[in-house]
């Protein structure tokens, strides 16, 4: 048993604990993904609802998603040529804030309810 403090708590404390601290630190910074976003707010829209069906729509997207999209640009592993320069340079924390950003950001989509 770990202790915290001055209470014991079990491993499943220890692993929420753990998961909660590393979410922490890779989380992004919306405010300032939304400065970091400028370029890609020429297509894919200013708040992530794109008008135009050719570029997605990134607003209330998973921040997890558009961070790995991006890093799979840069790497290559993802092949468009326009997404791949823009990639080619951003840092991680960059994806980060960008990703933080358009998640935030409210989507137009709607589910349809039969």
């Amino acid at each position: 048993m770990r202790i915290i403090g001055k209470k014991p708590i079990g491993m499943l404390g220890a692993c929420v604990t753990a998961a909660i601290v590393l979410s922490a630190c890779n989380t992004g910074d919306p405010v300032v993904g939304k400065q970091k976003s400028v370029v890609c707010q020429s297509c894919h829209g200013v708040d992530g609802n794109s008008t135009n069906p050719q570029f997605p729509r990134l607003a209330g997207q998973y921040p997890d998603y558009i961070v790995q999209a991006l890093s799979e640009y840069k790497s290559g592993e993802r092949k468009n040529p326009i997404m791949s320069g823009f990639a080619a340079s951003l840092s991680k924390r960059d994806m980060q804030d960008i990703a933080a950003y358009f998640a935030s950001q409210k989507s137009v989509l709607h589910v349809l309810k039969r």
